[in-house]
């Protein structure tokens, strides 16, 4: 007979491993609990450890793959292929055709092309390093961030493990705050409710329960005793067997056949705009070069070479390498502060955010609930209330928190003592109302060993009050008057104003019939008591605020708590508190009085969680970047409505999920470390952005000027890219720049005007000393080299020479001045003297503006067409060096005065 078990069971077992998920989904729905549980080799206790490693193999692992990973090849093409390296790669085909196949014989030089491909080469080599370093860096962040689920396994009991390590047939349990860790059938419930958003996209609250299904719904999501992974637990608490994994899951299946709509950041959109505005400048500007100097100069193939070297110029083939390694950087600087990013492209927002609004509770308070009372309604310490305070909190099954872990902490500490001597053991648990936010209260049933029924609720002290129609008053048990009331709230008042949170306790004989419990039996009570919490203020708080509002950031506080809790904690911390706006006001505000009131007042209290998402909404819509710090379950709505989420490593799993930066440590003082990390990122990003746009802007001016007054090209199409070249390598370090700290006080937005102003003030700076450098070499220096002006050559040699000279003349000077622009825009004060670039890129650009001048000094210079140039060149070169350094500082301060800052 027990042989035939097995056997049966084997083959349903085997038949739900061959059944698409769907149908096991729709079949765990029709089975009793006891059938599914044995179908799946499991038991009530869970899967025996020796099953995991089968079940793993024969169902999978519960990981999802977001659609298909990229191949290696395909990562290369990625880093090689961008607007601006495509441009590059269409010139050197170009460049390939005039330089060599239609060039004459022997005079074929592939050099341009070679200098192209290489400046592709390093642009790709390095995107894609950085990029392979910057997704393994994100991995690392992310397996530091784990969210668990509480699995129950044959012979080790309950323990909270990772969610990739849940299989089918185990046993899991839910409570409020929990991300539901795969596909399960629900065996056991109570009060559960989820939302199926991510799923189904319906805002509402679905209740489940663990009844058996005659028929399974054709849509999965209709049936009630089925929950899905990608779904969360609001309120209530489960019992629930495994029954698909990973890409298995209905989310699962979902994820691998849509592929992820990320959504722009205004990060993003801003490097985009100016990727595509440098593009249709160039596509304007390259045309009306080649035309000006084919008609002026006659020579239409040395034009059109001309006009693509122009082109290459113009091209910032490092800007997709240089936001991909500042964020990088950016994340990895972050993550040794202690916070961590989980999207690189968040970091941004982290700068620029100038409003924080955060829950009190463990941000600036210490997060150590210590039971101070527990008192009957005249104020007097009562063990009977706190036994069975105990009662509740030891029983619920639903999420544990601070008051309720301080009241078990307490009387274990007493349990020595007859009162509280085996509480747990004398007492069993018959059934529970678990909490919500909108009662703010939960209820657990208990029997002792006579068979007496007690229901023992504990609460917000005015929804307590709402559902008691007795009060206990020594050992008598008399009707609860409004005298009474006001007593008690006096008292709680008082208490309250102290920093304490006081919450109720209550309690009812012989509710309701057992398996019939529900919010109903919540009423006509008894009131016990109370009891009385402190959760004093962290010494750092003060300080971080301080600091926060330093760097610009104003902090709002915005609980659940009640007003006269929050004030007492805000006048211990130093925080302005004029008027504390409660969750009423909001609902009762017009929209003109709610934007008065989010912008002037900077506390909120008794805040429902929806109330939470309002303000925080109504504070993006007044044009703030604002961020939201919490831990909790009701903390969601207003962390996913934030520009920027933030929520610790020891919050529930919703928390988690809806934040863009996890906290390792919750302190303040660790998000003020990260909003810096942040904005140091952001101003490097920007540095480049401005830099090379400005100075594109400059050499066009430049070479527009040179096409229509010289009689030859200024430079030669090889100097043009052997100049982008070096200048690019140089800015390879700008990551690593070291930020003023005038700036990182600042909250900073993406302005993409901001950069078009920068690039028409500042860019023709530099031209203004191309003009000069030109005049300087047409007029002085060439003939001096030559021995009379260039209207008096006749021979083609001399000529050349003059020419060569001329070229060398500005090939330097343009490399003097596009490196040394570099210190220029980095930061509003004066380069060198009031502030300094990081070591590296000190280094690097000093030793591309040597290695470029030595260049027409030697044998490869005279290859290229350059000629070496006097000594008095030099005189020439550093009294242009310095005035261009003198105007593009009055540029500068120009512009700061005029748009208020630089970068």
């Amino acid at each position: 007979m027990t042989m035939n078990k097995k056997t049966v069971s084997r083959e349903a077992y085997e038949t739900l491993k061959a059944m698409r998920a769907q149908d096991r989904l729709k079949e765990a729905a029709i089975l009793d609990t006891e059938e599914l549980t044995t179908n799946l080799k499991s038991t009530r206790e869970g899967l025996q450890t020796r099953r995991v490693d089968k079940a793993r193999e024969d169902f999978g692992e519960n990981k999802i793959k977001y659609g298909k990973e990229d191949s290696v090849l395909m990562k290369v093409i990625k880093a090689f292929i961008n607007p601006f390296t495509s441009i590059l790669i269409a010139l050197a085909l170009v460049s390939g055709f005039t330089d060599i196949i239609l060039a004459e014989p022997g005079e074929a030089d592939p050099t341009t092309v070679i200098i192209i491909t290489l400046m592709v080469l390093i642009s790709g080599i390095l995107r894609y390093v950085q990029e392979a370093k910057s997704n393994n860096a994100a991995e690392k962040l992310s397996e530091m961030v784990e969210t668990t689920t509480l699995v129950e396994r044959r012979g080790e009991g309950k323990q909270e493990l990772p969610i990739d390590e849940v299989v089918v047939g185990d046993m899991i349990y839910l409570s409020a705050g929990d991300m539901i860790p795969a596909d399960m059938r629900i065996l056991e419930a109570k009060d559960l409710f989820i939302t199926q958003a991510a799923l189904t996209g319906e805002s509402e609250h679905i209740e489940k329960n663990a009844r058996t299904v005659t028929i399974a719904h054709e849509n999965l999501t209709d049936n009630e005793n089925l929950v899905f992974m990608g779904s969360d637990v609001i309120s209530g608490a489960a019992k629930g067997i495994v029954v698909a994994v990973g890409s298995d899951t209905l989310f699962g299946s979902i994820s691998e056949n849509v592929a992820e709509d990320t959504v722009e950041t205004s990060f993003e959109k801003g490097v985009n705009s100016v990727s595509w505005l440098l593009i249709r400048f160039m596509l304007v500007m390259v045309p009306i070069v080649l035309f000006l100097n084919g008609f002026t100069k006659g020579d239409w193939m040395g034009a059109f070479l001309f006009a693509i070297s122009v082109a290459v110029g113009l091209t910032p083939e490092m800007l997709p390498m240089i936001v991909t390694t500042s964020l990088a950087k950016g994340a990895v600087s972050m993550s040794k502060e202690k916070t961590i990013v989980k999207s690189l492209n968040s970091i941004q927002n982290i700068g620029a955010m100038d409003i924080l609004c955060t829950d009190k509770t463990g941000t600036l308070t210490q997060d150590r609930v210590v039971l101070e009372y527990h008192l009957d309604v005249l104020g007097n310490d009562n063990d009977r209330v706190l036994r069975h305070a105990y009662l509740n909190s030891y029983f619920q099954t639903g999420l544990k928190n601070l008051m309720d872990k301080s009241i078990i902490e307490k009387v274990n500490e007493r349990s020595d003592q007859e009162a509280f001597k085996d509480l747990d053991m004398r007492y069993h648990k018959v059934d529970e109302v678990p909490f919500d936010f909108n009662r703010r209260r939960m209820s657990v049933v208990v029997s002792d060993k006579h068979n007496k029924r007690q229901m023992i609720t504990k609460g917000a002290v005015e929804e307590m009050l709402n559902i008691c129609s007795y009060v206990e008053v020594g050992n008598e048990v008399v009707p609860l008057k409004e005298s009474m009331i006001q007593e008690i709230t006096k008292t709680v008042d008082e208490l309250n104003e102290k920093g304490m949170r006081v919450i109720a306790l209550a309690q009812k004989t012989n509710p309701a019939p057992v398996g019939e419990f529900s919010v109903e039996d919540e009423r006509e009570m008894v009131l016990m008591g109370y009891l009385a919490f402190l959760d004093p203020p962290k010494e750092s708080a003060q300080e971080a605020i301080e600091k926060l509002a330093y760097f610009g950031v104003t902090t709002k506080v915005i609980t659940g708590d009640n007003e006269k809790v929050t004030r007492s904690i805000c006048n211990m911390i130093g925080l302005e508190n004029e008027k504390i706006i409660l969750g009423s006001d909001v609902e009762n505000f017009t929209q003109e009085e709610l934007n008065v009131a989010v912008e002037k007042y900077n506390i909120f209290a008794k805040m429902s969680p929806s109330q939470k998402a309002l303000v925080v909404e109504t504070l993006r819509d007044l044009g703030h970047t604002v961020g939201f710090m919490g831990d909790g379950i009701n903390d969601a709505p207003a962390m996913k409505a934030a520009d920027i989420g933030i929520s610790v490593d020891t919050g529930v799993d919703i928390a988690k999920e809806s934040a863009e930066v996890i906290l390792l440590e919750k302190d303040l003082l660790v998000l003020e470390k990260g909003i810096i990390e942040g904005r140091k990122t952001y101003a490097n990003m920007i540095k480049y952005i401005k830099m090379t746009a400005s100075s594109n802007f400059g050499n066009v001016f430049s070479v527009l000027i040179a096409s229509a007054f010289l009689p030859f090209l200024p430079m030669e199409a090889i100097h043009l890219v052997l100049l982008n070249l070096i200048y690019d390598i140089s800015c390879i370090a700008i990551p690593w720049d070291n930020v003023d700290e005038e700036f990182l006080r600042v909250p900073r937005k993406w302005d993409a005007t901001s950069i078009r102003n920068f690039m028409i003030i500042i860019g023709p700076t530099s031209s203004v000393f191309d003009i000069t450098t030109y005049l300087l070499m047409f007029y002085i220096i060439g003939p001096q080299v030559v021995g009379m002006p260039y209207s008096e050559i006749t021979s083609p040699e001399t000529r050349a020479l003059f020419i060569a000279v001329f070229q060398a003349g500005w090939f330097v000077e343009s490399m003097w001045s596009q490196t040394l622009v570099i210190h220029m825009i980095r930061t509003p004060k004066i380069p060198f003297l009031q502030s300094r670039a990081s070591t590296s890129l000190t280094l690097l650009t000093f030793a591309a503006i040597i290695g470029l001048t030595v260049i027409p000094f030697t044998g490869f210079g005279a290859s290229i067409g350059l000629a070496p140039l006097p000594l008095n060149y030099f005189f020439w070169l550093a009294i242009t060096i310095v005035l261009y350094m003198v105007l593009a500082t009055i540029a500068k301060n120009y512009f700061i005065k005029r748009y208020g800052e630089l970068l």
